[in-house]
């Protein structure tokens, strides 16, 4: 989907597809792009989200929009927010996986399951930031908590926006679960790739 969301983005940003264009049907889309409707359909949804597109019941999608705005979540930006979690929680990982204690394994194993069954997004999206806030408590620094802490209501909002592109739970829960079994390994360097991997 991600291939697909970029592609369309870009031609948009590049004013291939002009403001008040429609864009091709979904099956031409399907067609030229060697994509299944489902993931165009994803794909289309998300550009919605970025405020790019409305669809319009009948007669199709069209642009509304070029660029797409850098969103804020609560006081701060999404790149602010994305480039202080890049150089707080990738470490913060790493030092997780040496120092984590039994008790740190058993809260985030039982926040993953957890995670993993709940159906109810806002209560996942909850969870989500307890998730992050206690690998930072796995980490032994309560600097690093009081850092995730101070920007929880930013992830929070951060989280559930991310979960309206659609099928971004399912793909978290699998990336938590890595960050997890690299920190029950004691892994440093699985446990900053892993996070890394989460952050992208």
């Amino acid at each position: 989907m991600e291939a697909v969301l970029t592609h369309l983005r870009s031609a948009i940003e590049r004013g291939e597809y002009a403001i008040g264009d429609k864009l091709p049907s979904e099956a031409e889309l399907c067609r030229r792009l060697e994509v299944s409707r489902p993931v165009l359909r994803e794909a289309l949804r998300a550009l919605q989200v970025m405020g790019l597109t409305v669809s319009r019941t009948g007669k199709g999608t069209f642009v509304v929009a070029n660029t797409v705005e850098d969103p804020t979540f609560g006081d701060y930006a999404a790149s602010d927010l994305l480039e202080v979690r890049r150089h707080v929680e990738i470490p913060v990982a790493g030092y997780a996986a040496v120092r984590r204690t039994p008790e740190n394994l058993d809260h985030l194993a039982h926040l993953l399951d957890r995670m993993e069954r709940e159906t109810d997004t806002t209560a996942w999206v909850a969870m989500d930031t307890i998730f992050h806030i206690a690998v930072a408590e796995a980490s032994q620094n309560p600097v690093f908590r009081r850092v995730i802490e101070e920007i929880r209501d930013a992830l929070a909002r951060q989280s559930a926006f991310l979960n309206e592109l659609g099928g971004r739970r399912e793909q978290s829960n699998r990336e938590h679960r890595a960050i997890v079994e690299a920190l029950i390994d004691g892994s440093e360097h699985d446990a900053v790739e892993a996070m890394s991997h989460h952050l992208e």
